[in-house]
């Protein structure tokens, strides 16, 4: 029977999730990441930014989230890219020293993310993965979910619009990504209603923000909002 967190649940194992030399947490973590390029990156943000504008922001979130998930030190941490991997943006980016490189590679979304999590899930860890558009998504939520995957076979991180920030899997489970309703309200009621009919335990984090609409932007802090200012 599938466990769920919902808003204002605690997980009972977050106590773990205070990682210490010896600790049990070991994933692989995957940060799904999609080339900075004005004009083809957070589009729902150039009306509020520009093009240039908007591709810097997703510069930052990119890099803020490489930071993060290294800083988590729960394991790898991977950077699965799109469109390719010799684009010459990611050689200016101010990414983390001992990140591993992927490309994500053809097909939709689900396709891509399927691939990513069931490559690292043969390597007998379970996986986290992630994207570039949640800057509130810190170390503490991917060290709980890490915790949560001890006991649980998904974790999760639901994001305000009806998404998600991060899906973690100690098993795969393809259902999770096929013909999935991407970037529509219906993404995270669809990703719990395949995880219970699959037979899943899974538990959530409380909800955050995604930086999708210039609406969103009011959320973001420090140098983020400063650079969504100008």
């Amino acid at each position: 029977m599938a466990e769920t967190g919902g808003q204002g649940r605690k997980d009972p194992h977050a106590s773990l999730a205070v990682h210490a030399p010896g600790s049990p947490l070991q994933c692989r973590t995957i940060l799904m990441a999609k080339a900075p390029l004005p004009g083809q990156v957070k589009t729902r943000l150039i009306p509020a930014l520009g093009p240039e504008g908007a591709a810097a922001l997703a510069a930052a979130m990119l890099e803020r989230a490489a930071a993060t998930a290294i800083a988590a030190d729960l394991g790898p941490v991977e950077l699965c890219v799109a469109p390719a991997l010799q684009l010459s943006i990611w050689r200016r980016l101010q990414l983390p020293p001992g990140l591993a490189w992927s490309a994500q590679g053809e097909g939709d979304l689900g396709e891509r993310m399927a691939r990513a999590a069931s490559r690292a899930l043969e390597g007998g860890d379970p996986v986290l993965l992630i994207g570039m558009d949640c800057p509130a998504l810190g170390v503490p939520q991917l060290r709980v979910a890490a915790a949560q995957l001890l006991h649980h076979d998904a974790a999760l991180v639901p994001t305000r619009d009806g998404g998600y920030a991060l899906l973690g899997l100690r098993r795969f489970e393809s259902s999770l990504f096929a013909a999935m309703p991407w970037s529509t309200p219906a993404v995270l009621a669809e990703t719990r209603r395949r995880l219970a009919t699959a037979a899943c335990s899974w538990h959530e984090q409380e909800p955050l923000v995604d930086i999708d609409t210039p609406a969103d932007l009011a959320s973001l802090q420090g140098e983020l909002r400063q650079l969504a200012s100008r």
